[in-house]
């Protein structure tokens, strides 16, 4: 047998903690001094003591994990709520690394008001391209909204390009229109040189020419694009141009560390 100092050290929790779930009849000791009242536990009983950690950490209170252990829920059935937890939690973490990053963006956009650079602001024509494209709807044009409906689009438009045999003939091009209420149709798309085709299970359209368009080079990732946006706003404003729509963003470099992407803004401008 171990004291409760030792088993709590093996099972990697707190004497305190130990004591509290004898208290609420959770985990009783094995054996109970009745001269000194010092409480000793079986090396068997680190089984219970890790369900219930594990099911305390899935959010449940000590009631329900009470309910489940006294049930005596199986492995496996455990091994599936740890693993749909660990999946939560990993999603969580993302969504609040994203979150972050986007706080992080609008904070240097607040430090650079009445300073951002527009230097690098280009003044050009857009030719047509014909792309096959796949198209969702998003809550808003926010990035947080945005971001989740878009990136799936892209390995989903090339797998379904490679299956129909069509060949990719440059950089992934995304293209939006305003939706009911805030809502927004994002379109994927990949140029492709093919002719539309009903048989497709994706759409091939031409996007057309811009004739004025104010472009923007954008390195990093996309969640972070609100300075890049601004500045080619406020050198729109400046020069005496008006915005058409939503901008068209060039996927120009796409590597597994999206720290590293560089994306082309083209926003479709002319004189009022």
């Amino acid at each position: 047998m171990f004291s409760i100092g030792d088993f709590a050290h093996l099972g990697r929790v707190s004497v305190r903690m130990l004591r509290h779930y004898d208290a609420v009849d959770l985990l009783r000791p094995a054996y109970v001094d009745p001269a000194s009242g010092y409480r000793f536990y079986e090396v068997a009983q680190l089984s219970r003591l890790n369900r219930l950690v594990a099911l305390k950490d899935l959010g449940l209170t000590l009631d329900q994990v009470k309910v489940v252990l006294d049930e005596q829920i199986s492995l496996e059935q455990l091994q599936g709520m740890l693993s749909l937890r660990r999946a939560e939690l990993r999603q969580q973490i993302a969504a609040d690394e994203a979150r972050l990053r986007r706080v992080e963006a609008r904070l240097r956009a607040i430090e650079r008001e009445g300073v951002m650079h527009t230097d690098d602001i280009v003044l050009k024509k857009i030719a047509p391209v014909r792309v096959a494209r796949l198209t969702a709807k998003a809550a808003s044009y926010a990035p947080e909204d945005i971001g989740p409906v878009i990136q799936p689009l892209y390995p989903e438009i090339c797998a379904r390009l490679e299956r129909a045999g069509l060949a990719i003939t440059g950089p992934g091009i995304a293209a939006y229109e305003p939706a009911e209420g805030d809502s927004v149709l994002v379109h994927a798309g990949m140029p492709v040189n093919d002719p539309p085709d009903s048989a497709l299970d994706f759409e091939i359209v031409d996007l057309p020419a811009i004739e004025q368009a104010a472009t923007a080079i954008h390195r990093g990732a996309m969640d972070l694009v609100e300075e890049t946006y601004q500045a080619v706003g406020r050198w729109i404003a400046d020069n005496g141009y008006r915005q058409h729509g939503f901008a068209r963003e060039v996927y120009l470099h796409c590597p597994d560390d999206v720290a590293d992407w560089v994306t082309e803004i083209q926003v479709e401008i002319s004189k009022p």
